[in-house]
């Protein structure tokens, strides 16, 4: 489907819109009791610019639930929201409370289209007056609630399938032919043999959102065989629709209602275009104010516009997850401290740390990419590693390029047998 005006706007329309947006969702944080303690000394009116966010903290999942734990049946939410219900502390009632594993829970406001899903479905074909099969979960999580959202804010009709009764959804599909299918990528499927082995025909269902999974290109063609064009979103329970597919497949754009930034993993330091670290968002939304959100995913920026016309900035999508802690003669090590090697030797470029040998004979060594050889550095990093990990490891100084571009900071090559 074509790009919305607000999709194609100039960079400088962009940059104007992102100056006068920032302040006010620092300012909305601030409200909120533990983002006002996260952002102490911050004046709000200052962060017009993406360099001025990023001069503020990440927010990790972990600290969301340390914080949800600390509060149990005083605030559900650890202070991160400005909403609730009478018997908690909220600035405003929300519409629906969820549970992700955890627990965790999260909130949902009054807002329509909550969670964005609409410019994706739009970017996906679907239209007003559609039938959308909608197969995600409607138990604890908000993966459905996500998708009808969307789907009403397009003038979409739901049919809320939700998960299993793979026989009673085949036949709804069947009497109700609807246009559309949101839901995970594998259960479409599920769906669509199902009805080959038995013999019906679905010719209805020729488009679908999926989530909640990975999308490769051998089910997405296997798909398009049937007759579904399927395009995917990238979500999260916490702060909804970050980016979305669209007919050029050439990687996720990011949606309209947040900042994407991609940082080394374990810090808050921004990444160059092209290179893979987690995935941290801002949202624009007052009553869940996430600043910089890492979701522990990562991934990459693309270089350019999307060829569809779209002018913000490409995802290349979900390419697996940043929390590498690992646990090495008996001392945990956390992707940041191995980050840490890379200010206190500038002369670095890409570090890594490999962990290999068998239970309990660990064999620690640190990778370093860097120009030349430097007389000293090795002894130098060294030193600093058992500084910071307590862990004295080899180091290995490798030329520019050695290591691979795939975010990882800690990789775990131990055999466990």
């Amino acid at each position: 489907m074509q790009p919305t005006p607000l999709e194609t706007r100039s960079p400088a329309e962009r940059a104007a819109a992102l100056a006068l947006a920032l302040p006010a969702q620092v300012q909305a944080a601030l409200a909120v009791p533990a983002m006002a303690a996260r952002l102490q000394g911050v004046d709000a009116a200052a962060v017009t610019t993406l360099a001025a966010l990023a001069r503020l903290p990440v927010t990790r999942k972990h600290e969301l639930l340390d914080a949800q734990n600390a509060q149990r049946g005083s605030d559900a939410f650890g202070g991160y929201s400005a909403l609730g219900w009478a018997s908690q502390r909220a600035l405003r009632p929300a519409r629906r409370v969820y549970q992700s594993p955890g627990p965790l829970y999260e909130p949902e406001g009054p807002g329509a289209d909550y969670w964005r899903a609409a410019r994706a479905m739009h970017a996906a074909g679907f239209m007003a007056g559609d039938l959308v099969h909608n197969s995600f979960s409607y138990h604890l999580t908000p993966g459905a609630w996500i998708m009808e959202s969307g789907a009403h804010a397009l003038g979409c009709t739901v049919f809320p399938g939700g998960v299993g009764n793979t026989e009673l959804q085949l036949q709804a599909l069947q009497h109700l032919r609807p246009a559309a299918y949101a839901g995970t990528p594998s259960f479409l499927r599920i769906l669509l043999e199902k009805a080959a082995e038995t013999g019906l025909a679905l010719p209805s269902l020729k488009k679908a959102l999926v989530s909640g999974e990975a999308f490769p290109p051998s089910l997405r063609d296997w798909l398009l065989e049937r007759g579904v064009a399927a395009y995917q979103a990238y979500a999260t329970a916490d702060v909804g629709v970050i980016a979305f597919e669209t007919t050029a497949r050439e990687g996720l754009v990011v949606d309209e209602g947040v900042l994407v930034e991609i940082v080394r993993p374990g810090t808050g330091d921004v990444l160059p275009e092209g290179e893979v670290g987690e995935v941290v968002v801002t949202t624009f939304n007052a009553d869940y104010p996430m600043l910089r959100f890492g979701t522990g995913d990562l991934s990459a920026v693309l270089p350019g516009p999307c060829p569809t016309g779209r002018t913000g900035p490409r995802i290349k999508g979900w390419l697996g997850r940043a929390d590498q802690t690992a646990k090495v003669r008996g001392m945990f090590v956390h992707p940041g401290q191995v980050a840490e090697l890379l200010k206190r030797h500038p002369e670095l470029a890409r570090v890594r740390l490999v962990v290999a040998g068998e239970m309990a004979n660990d064999q620690p060594t640190l990778q370093a990419e860097t120009q030349g050889m430097p007389e000293g550095l090795q002894a130098a990093v060294a030193a600093s590693v058992r500084d910071i990990t307590k862990l004295r490891c080899e180091v290995q100084l490798l030329p520019p390029g050695s290591l691979p571009n795939d975010g990882k900071l800690i990789e775990d090559r131990r055999s466990y047998k």
